[in-house]
C-alpha cells in the first residue's frame, strides 16, 4: 500500500473519532486534548459532515519552463553539467537557483557521473556553448609562444597567436617583445664590429619604439633599458656572459643558507673552499 493510501486511512480513522465523540458531547477543547490535535483540526472535523480529503493537485508552473527547450538541446548535445547549464539560462534570465537544473539534468542523464581532474577536464569542454572557443594557455606558456619567431611555430600555436594578436595593444607588445628576444639571441656570438654596431643601433631603435608605444609597462621597461644603455650595448656586442659567475655567487650563497644555525665560520669557510 502507498503511503499516501495509509495517511488516508489514518486520518480517515481520526475523522470518525473525533465525530464519534462530538456526537457523545465532548467539548471540542477536550476532544482536542484527548487525541493529540490541534484545535482547529478537531472543529474542521466535528464541523464536515464527510471526510474533507486532499484533493489532488497537479504540479504548477515552474521558472524553469521558458528554459526547458534550451536545456533539453544542450543535453541532446552532450553537455550534462548542470552548474554550467544554470550559468547558461542564467544569462538568459532564469532567476532561479541549480537546484532545478540539477534535478533537471538528473533526469534526463544518460552516463554516470565521473570524478576527478580528468572527468572535470571533459565536463569543462562539453558544457562550453556552441561557437565558443578553446581557452588559451597558462600565461608563462603564453608569453613563451609570443616571443617565438613565427617560422618556428606550428598551426595550432600560430592559431593561438593570431588569437591574441587581434588586439591592437597585444600585437603591438608581443612584436616588440619577440624583436628585443631576437637581439638578445643573435648576441655574443663572435660577429664582426659591424654587425656589433647594428645590434647597438638595433637596440636603440627598439628602445624608441617602445617608449612610444601603447603598452605602460613596455615603455617603463625601455626607460630602463636607456637608463643603462651602456651596459646594454656592453652585453650585445661582446662575447663574454656573468652566467660563470652568478652560478658561484649562487652556489656560495646555498651553502652559506644550509649551514647557518648549524656550524661556525670555519667549516662554513671550508665548505666555500671546497665548493670553488
Amino acid at each position: 500500500m502507498e503511503a499516501g493510501a495509509q495517511s488516508r486511512i489514518r486520518w480517515q480513522a481520526i475523522y470518525d473519532e473525533v465525530r464519534r465523540r462530538h456526537a457523545g458531547g465532548e467539548p471540542l477543547l477536550g476532544i482536542a486534548r484527548a487525541m493529540g490535535l490541534a484545535r482547529a483540526t478537531v472543529r474542521k472535523y466535528a464541523s464536515a459532515e464527510t471526510f474533507p480529503a486532499r484533493l489532488p493537485h497537479g504540479a504548477g508552473p515552474s521558472l524553469l519552463d521558458p528554459h526547458v527547450a534550451y536545456l533539453a538541446g544542450r543535453i541532446d548535445e552532450g553537455c550534462e553539467n548542470a552548474i554550467a547549464l544554470w550559468r547558461e539560462i542564467r544569462e538568459r534570465g532564469y532567476p532561479g537557483t541549480s537546484r532545478q537544473v540539477h534535478r533537471f539534468v538528473a533526469e534526463r542523464r544518460t552516463r554516470p557521473i565521473r570524478s576527478g581532474r580528468k572527468a572535470r577536464s571533459a565536463k569543462a569542454s562539453a558544457s562550453k556553448p556552441p561557437g565558443s572557443e578553446a581557452p588559451l594557455q597558462p600565461a608563462r606558456q603564453l608569453a613563451w609562444l609570443l616571443v617565438q619567431p613565427t617560422s618556428v611555430l606550428d598551426e595550432s600555436e600560430a592559431a593561438v597567436v593570431s588569437r591574441v594578436e587581434q588586439d591592437d595593444t597585444a600585437q603591438a607588445i608581443t612584436g616588440l617583445a619577440r624583436g628585443s628576444t631576437a637581439l638578445v639571441r643573435a648576441a655574443g656570438k663572435g660577429k664582426p664590429v659591424a654587425d656589433d654596431q647594428d645590434a647597438a643601433a638595433d637596440i636603440e631603435a627598439w628602445i624608441t619604439k617602445a617608449r612610444t608605444s601603447e603598452g605602460s609597462a613596455s615603455a617603463t621597461f625601455a626607460s630602463g633599458l636607456e637608463a643603462d644603455i651602456a651596459a646594454v650595448r656592453a652585453a650585445l656586442r661582446e662575447p663574454w656572459s656573468s652566467g660563470q659567475a652568478e652560478g658561484q655567487v649562487n652556489q656560495l650563497k646555498l651553502i652559506k643558507r644550509q649551514c647557518y644555525g648549524r656550524a661556525g665560520l670555519e667549516l662554513l669557510k671550508r665548505r666555500m673552499v671546497l665548493a670553488a
